[in-house]
């Protein structure tokens, strides 16, 4: 946009010497109305602004992300409304395939019941990852047993057979005491939870579902800041921002105890939580000025600043780069082949 405004500045400054600069060529008896080339340079700076919408919705992992580069994006371009919705993952995906909206967030790819739902509706896409995120599992900050889990551990808590029975922590571990266990975690539609079952328990999607579930990640951390005997997870942004009110486990899938951070899940040592996040754009919506500029700007190097802030783990510039170009050169599809949750993409599978 910045370039837009400089080359409407030097139209309009060539514009303004052509009437009114000095030269030594003969001059004509024209008349110049002042005021009138003033409104002819405006309408040209003002034809160059964006303007429009842009309409966003999915996963509530990406949805801090696409919010701060939707406030950062509008600071330069007031004109174009970006509204930023929260619907999950797999909610994100009924509605972008059903043409509703502009771009969908996903913290997995796509899947083939949403691949076959978007090719019924006519709906092509670009698919570019954004981001690496960890999943964070946490507890109650009264909670002073557990600073550890093993992946088996999780699985235990999670798997559809543990639904009606395990529902004290001494369940899990001997020497946790005979008290309570309250599960929270994200709803059916989340690709946080397709993910993190298919990461513990093995399958996606598969996990009890008698545990306390919203779609509202803010929900789930204000369930196990409340609960002493709550376990929960969701994206490590949301622990970032709530730190003070949770106790971060770490994770021990065979080579010791490791705790999310930056760094964890920027060197896979974080694992099998950590994973990449994506948004996805309509092949007809990117023809519009304002989706196409919003997108650049999401893909941009120079903005992975605003990935951090949130706490998530910007993409290397090559990566994001590469994403860019595709979506430029209007190439659609998938790389994941409708697989939906992968567990163990590095960086340089993306």
């Amino acid at each position: 946009m910045l370039q837009q405004y400089k080359l409407a500045s030097v139209s309009v400054m060539s514009f303004m010497l052509g009437l009114f600069g000095c030269t030594n060529t003969q001059t004509t008896d024209t008349a110049v109305d002042f005021p009138q080339a003033l409104n002819v340079a405006q309408r040209n700076i003002t034809t160059n602004r964006l303007s429009g919408s842009v309409v966003i919705d999915g996963s509530s992992t990406v949805f801090p992300i696409s919010q701060a580069m939707a406030a950062a994006f509008t600071q330069d371009n007031p004109d174009v409304k970006v509204n930023v919705g929260v619907s999950g993952t797999g909610g994100g995906f009924k509605k972008f395939c059903a043409g509703e909206t502009d771009i969908t967030g996903a913290s997995r790819p796509i899947n083939m019941q949403e691949m076959e739902l978007c090719q019924q509706n006519k709906v092509e896409y670009t698919e570019l990852p954004i981001a690496f995120d960890g999943l964070a599992v946490v507890v109650n900050p009264q909670n002073n047993f557990v600073s550890c889990l093993k992946t088996g551990e999780l699985r235990q808590m999670w798997e559809p057979a543990a639904q009606g029975k395990i529902n004290n922590w001494n369940q899990v571990r001997g020497s946790f005491p005979n008290q309570p266990l309250q599960l929270y975690g994200p709803d059916a539609e989340s690709g946080t939870v397709d993910y993190f079952t298919l990461a513990t328990v093995g399958q996606e999607g598969k996990s009890r579902t008698d545990y306390k579930s919203n779609a509202n990640d803010d929900a789930l951390v204000q369930g196990v800041a409340a609960n002493p005997n709550a376990l929960g997870y969701f994206g490590y942004a949301y622990y970032l921002k709530n730190q003070d009110k949770l106790k971060l486990v770490a994770i021990d899938s065979g080579s010791g105890c490791v705790q999310p951070s930056p760094e964890t899940i920027a060197n896979s040592s974080y694992q099998p939580l950590s994973r990449p996040v994506f948004i996805y754009v309509k092949k007809a919506a990117a023809a519009r000025p304002e989706v196409s500029a919003f997108t650049n700007f999401y893909l941009n190097p120079d903005n992975a600043n605003l990935v951090l802030q949130v706490g998530d783990v910007p993409l290397p510039n090559i990566t994001l780069r590469a994403a860019a170009s595709r979506f430029n050169r209007g190439m659609t599809g998938t790389n994941f082949g409708g697989r939906g949750a992968i567990i163990g993409v590095a960086q340089e599978g993306l």
